[in-house]
C-alpha cells in the first residue's frame, strides 16, 4: 500500500474531493483527519470511512488560528504527521464590478492564508517524518473565468506558494510540496450550483466538447488519484511541481472546428 500507516491530513474533506482523497488515502493504508465546518457532515464522512481509520477536526480556516489547531488534533490523535493535503476552499463568482473588500478578504484567507499558516505550523512535523504537502489548486490559476475573479487570483496566489516551497522546503527540510490543479469536476457542490444557474437535472450528460472533448468532465475519484500518486513515495523527490488535470492544453490548444 502507497500510504501503509501514514498520518494524513485533508482540509475540507467532508464532501467533494477531500472526500474522496481521504477515503483512497485510508484505502491505501493511511490514517486521515477529516476536516470540515459541518459536524453532522464530518461525523457521517467518518462512519462510512471507518471510526479506526479517521478522526474528525470542525474549524474555521478563515481564522487564522485554526491551522495550528488544526495540526495540533492530528498529532493528538496520531503523534506524528507525514501529509498535508490543503484541499479546503471556497468557491465564489465574482467579477472586478462586484467584488467587494469582505469577499475577496475572505476567499484569500480560506484559499492562500489557511493553506501558507498549515504549512507554516505542520512543517516542523513534516520534516521529522519526511513528509510532503499537497495543494489542491484549480486551472482557473492561470486566468479564471471572468466570473471568477477572486477564486482564481487566491489559485494563482497558492500556485505560487507552491513553487516557492516547493524549492525552500526540499532544500531547508527534505519536505516536498506539490500541487494538483483540477479543471472542471463533478462534485456535489458543482452540481448543485448548476442547478442553481437554472441548467437541468442532467446537465453532465449534455456538455459542449468546447469544454469536455471526452464528453464528460472529472470525477473526484479520478482527481483523488493523482494526488495519491503526488504524496506517495512513487514520484521520488519531486517537488514544486504543479500537475494540471485538464482535457486540452492549457496553452496552445488547438481552437474548436465550427
Amino acid at each position: 500500500m502507497k500510504l501503509h500507516d501514514k498520518a494524513v491530513i485533508v482540509t475540507g474533506s467532508t464532501m467533494g474531493i477531500g472526500k474522496a482523497i481521504a477515503k483512497r488515502a485510508i484505502a491505501e493504508g493511511a490514517q486521515v483527519l477529516i476536516h470540515g465546518l459541518e459536524r453532522s457532515e464530518g461525523e457521517a464522512v467518518c462512519e462510512q470511512l471507518g471510526r479506526d481509520h479517521t478522526v474528525l477536526h470542525i474549524d474555521d480556516l478563515a481564522d487564522p488560528l485554526a491551522a495550528q489547531r488544526t495540526i495540533d488534533a492530528a498529532i493528538a490523535a496520531f503523534g506524528k504527521l507525514e501529509v498535508l493535503v490543503n484541499n479546503a476552499a471556497m468557491v465564489v463568482t465574482g467579477r472586478l464590478e462586484d467584488t467587494n473588500a469582505a469577499t475577496f478578504d475572505q476567499v484569500m484567507a480560506v484559499n492562500t492564508r489557511a493553506p501558507l499558516l498549515l504549512t507554516q505550523a505542520a512543517y516542523p512535523h513534516l520534516k521529522e517524518a519526511g513528509g510532503n504537502v499537497l495543494n489542491i489548486g484549480s486551472v482557473n490559476a492561470h486566468c479564471g473565468e471572468e466570473n471568477l475573479l477572486p477564486y482564481s487570483m487566491s489559485k494563482g496566489a497558492l500556485m505560487t506558494m507552491t513553487r516557492n516551497l516547493g524549492d525552500t522546503l526540499m532544500r531547508e527540510g527534505g519536505v516536498r510540496v506539490n500541487q494538483v490543479n483540477p479543471g472542471w469536476v463533478l462534485t456535489e457542490n458543482e452540481q448543485a450550483r448548476k442547478r442553481e444557474q437554472g441548467m437541468a437535472e442532467d446537465w453532465p450528460a449534455h456538455l459542449s466538447k468546447t469544454f469536455a472533448p471526452s464528453g464528460r468532465i472529472f470525477s473526484p475519484d479520478e482527481i483523488a488519484a493523482a494526488v495519491i500518486l503526488f504524496i506517495s513515495t512513487e514520484v521520488g523527490p519531486t517537488t514544486g511541481t504543479v500537475f494540471e488535470m485538464e482535457q486540452y492544453p492549457m496553452i496552445g490548444r488547438n481552437p474548436p472546428k465550427l
